[in-house]
């Protein structure tokens, strides 16, 4: 397995930002990203994991597309990469990893917008083309 500092794999991740459509990152609004070594027993459970599954990234926060009118005062959203699973799936490969970094930066960003999935792979198409 690969084996990566943090400040390489936050370095993955400020370019796999600087590579994603710019108006997705910048509206972004009050929102956190992060990276874990693995996640925590909430998240685990919070999503329903098996041994048999790993979680890449996760979004924790309201969607756009479901806050009212009213909604304000609330702490961050937050987006979390598991730099452990991700180098798992990365199979020694660093570009394999930089990829799914950026795949799975834009999966959760995609749930802050509340696009679906469907709507989430057609626009990474879109991005890779």
């Amino acid at each position: 397995m690969l084996t990566l500092t943090d400040e390489e794999f936050d370095a993955l991740i400020t370019r796999a930002m600087d590579e994603l459509p710019q108006e997705y990152i910048e509206g972004l609004n009050n929102v956190a990203i992060i990276y874990a070594d693995d996640p925590d027993e909430y998240q685990v459970q919070k999503s329903h994991l098996d041994e048999h599954h790993m979680l890449l990234g996760l979004y924790e926060g309201i969607p756009l597309t479901q806050r009212g009118s009213g909604f304000s005062g609330m702490l961050p959203d937050k987006i979390t990469l598991f730099k452990n699973s991700l180098l798992r799936v990365a199979e020694d490969d660093v570009e394999k990893l930089f990829q799914e970094v950026k795949r799975t930066l834009w999966h959760e960003m995609a749930h802050y917008y509340g696009l679906s999935h469907r709507d989430m792979d057609t626009r990474m198409e879109q991005l890779n083309n």
